[in-house]
């Protein structure tokens, strides 16, 4: 069974926008932190934003102010809302629950996002 669907990725230009879905079982998203995640080829998959349970939020030095995360509990989804897109932004990316520092289920099949010059 899928616990986690990525969606929302295509390819956009420089300074546009994408806005990234993640749905999860309740069992998965329910209580959990529930992070962003991205990897470029040739590089390490790196957190982009996290948002805890309550709302809470942080961000890597290269989203903030661009990227905002976001949680509708009541649907089991996560959002990345993704603006002012850069080439370096060009990954595929993925999103993965967590509590007390461990990851939960598994990784998902990912969404590309591909930001042309």
């Amino acid at each position: 069974q899928v616990q986690l669907m990525e969606s929302g990725g295509g390819l956009v230009q420089a300074g546009g926008s994408l806005r990234l879905s993640c749905a999860a079982s309740e069992r998965l998203f329910s209580g959990n932190d529930m992070g962003w995640y991205r990897q470029a080829p040739g590089k390490q998959r790196e957190l982009v934003a996290r948002i805890t349970s309550g709302g809470s939020t942080n961000y890597a030095d290269s989203a903030k102010g661009r990227f905002t995360i976001s949680r509708d509990n009541a649907k089991n989804t996560v959002y990345l809302q993704m603006n002012s897109l850069k080439p370096e932004d060009t990954a595929v990316y993925y999103c993965r629950a967590q509590k007390y520092g461990i990851y939960l289920g598994s990784w998902g099949q990912g969404t590309q996002v591909t930001v042309s010059s």
